[in-house]
């Protein structure tokens, strides 16, 4: 290919294509989401404002562990997601991309994030953070996902780690307040997880992973989402009730929270197809608004207290 009188490697687009396949397992949207979380939990372990190369380091190190996590996600599920419309297109499953490399970019991406951690962070977010990958690639992904309906529920507790990890990694140590944050997000998976389920329940069948709607039925997974739907809105007021977080936070949460069991309300019912769906994607947003105005309520708080 030539541009003027420069002439440009042939490997180029291929290079180039190559980066896309690998950054294709990583599933950065999800890492993204998950960050946020990660950032909150360190922004509330502090009265002030944490320690610049803590904040960039751990985001940085708990990113590419999140990441590698995702790639040997995607090695382990390669054979299910091939016969999924909804994963089909993935790297592995479409046979873009070999094995061997997947599998080298998954250890690369691990012994990065986690050497990091260890280096400049501290030895317990490096530990917690693997024992979250080691929770969500092996224990849920290769095991618990094609072993019980109650995967999402058990392998949930790694997926909730990211704000305990955010908190540990600017204090060094566990407490109570992470462990609840923890807690919120615990319960709002399977709500946020059983509905993108009820959806894909036909591919999960294909795929003969046995998903609660596809072992117990939609009616039964749609009223577990309600349950828990209750649960999660329990979980998130625990920060008001020790006094963690204060009436923004409230307000802000009490909105979220009438719209969250609107739609869950819509999913129990079953009149509408596309509830789920509807119900999974708000879920995100939902998760999102609680982590950034918990960030807000705290922020305020601190500005109220030194200038107020």
């Amino acid at each position: 290919m030539r541009y003027g009188a420069v002439s440009l490697p042939a490997t180029l687009p291929v290079a180039i294509w190559g980066w896309k396949e690998l950054l294709g397992l990583c599933k950065l949207k999800v890492v993204a989401v998950m960050l946020v979380c990660v950032g909150v939990g360190m922004a509330l372990s502090t009265q002030g404002v944490p320690p610049l190369d803590r904040v960039i380091f751990g985001l940085i190190g708990i990113g590419l562990s999140a990441c590698s996590a995702a790639a040997f996600n995607h090695v382990i599920d390669r054979h299910l997601d091939a016969v999924m419309s909804r994963t089909a297109k993935r790297p592995l499953a479409a046979k873009r991309l070999p094995v061997v490399v997947a599998l080298a970019w998954a250890l690369l991406l691990a012994t990065l994030g986690l050497g990091l951690l260890a280096w400049q962070v501290n030895d317990i977010t490096a530990w917690l953070t693997f024992a979250s990958l080691i929770g969500y690639a092996l224990i849920y992904t290769a095991f618990l996902k094609r072993a019980t309906p109650q995967n999402i529920v058990i392998g949930g507790i790694a997926g909730a780690a990211p704000p305990l990890l955010g908190w540990v990694s600017i204090t060094g140590q566990v407490s109570a307040e992470p462990l609840l944050l923890m807690l919120i997000v615990f319960t709002w998976t399977p709500p946020h997880f059983w509905a993108l389920a009820i959806h894909k329940r036909d591919d999960y069948a294909r795929a003969q992973i046995p998903m609660l709607p596809v072992t117990h039925g939609l009616a039964f997974t749609r009223l577990q989402i309600w349950l828990y739907g209750w649960l999660t809105v329990a979980a998130s007021l625990l920060p008001v009730v020790i006094g963690m977080s204060g009436v923004m936070y409230l307000i802000a949460a009490g909105l979220l929270n009438v719209r969250f069991m609107y739609w869950n309300w819509r999913v129990w019912k079953g009149a509408d197809d596309q509830a789920p769906i509807q119900a999974f994607w708000f879920s995100i947003r939902y998760i999102l608004g609680l982590f950034g105005a918990l960030l807000l309520d705290h922020y305020a708080g601190m500005f109220h207290h030194f200038f107020g």
